[in-house]
């Protein structure tokens, strides 16, 4: 299949933060395609109930605090919008293991196939001193893009996450002109 005709399925997770003894949760997580190579569309935001406080550093990091979590859905119950989001696209993340370990939850769901922007910007940006998404998107000066230059756009929202992610793939296939390939260029 051809890059062009492809749906890329970003996935982004904040959690609850990492303690000793304790597993880590989602706290928030954020789907957003891209179509066509170019278009942008959120497709799934939500926040996430978890089973213990979110901790101070975590807060610290993304801003999600416990009062804004108690009404929020367990990651089990926003499962079919999830399913329907993900299911029979390329799915996209940033250093994507911490994403895959929170969709551990829902075994045998067949997400895939993968492709991880962190890799992919190694490959390609391999001199950069850092591949943050953060970083390589600044390096690559892709804050002008119209999706990150919008207002409200914060690093650490799972949404702006997701969203940078796919603004570096279109940037890495404009610039290797790579609408026409087939998408299994992306992972070789």
């Amino acid at each position: 299949m051809k890059i062009r005709d492809t749906v890329f399925a970003a996935i982004d997770f904040e959690s609850a933060g990492s303690e000793p003894g304790r597993t880590d949760e989602p706290v928030q997580i954020a789907i957003v395609h891209l179509q066509n190579a170019e278009t942008i569309t959120p497709a799934f935001v939500s926040y996430l109930a978890p089973t213990r406080p979110v901790t101070w550093a975590a807060r610290a990091v993304h801003g999600i605090g416990d009062d804004q979590l108690r009404a929020a859905p367990k990651l089990i119950d926003v499962w079919p919008q999830v399913q329907s989001a993900l299911a029979g696209h390329w799915v996209v993340a940033h250093g994507a293991a911490t994403e895959r370990r929170f969709l551990r939850a829902f075994p045998l769901h067949a997400f895939g196939p993968w492709l991880d922007t962190l890799a992919l910007a190694r490959r390609v940006f391999p001199g950069l001193d850092s591949h943050a998404l953060g970083d390589t998107i600044r390096h690559l000066h892709l804050e002008a893009e119209p999706e990150i230059a919008r207002d409200g756009f914060h690093w650490h929202d799972a949404g702006c996450d997701a969203v940078a992610s796919l603004v570096l793939l279109r940037h890495v296939i404009r610039s290797a002109s790579l609408v026409d390939e087939d998408v299994s260029v992306l992972v070789r």
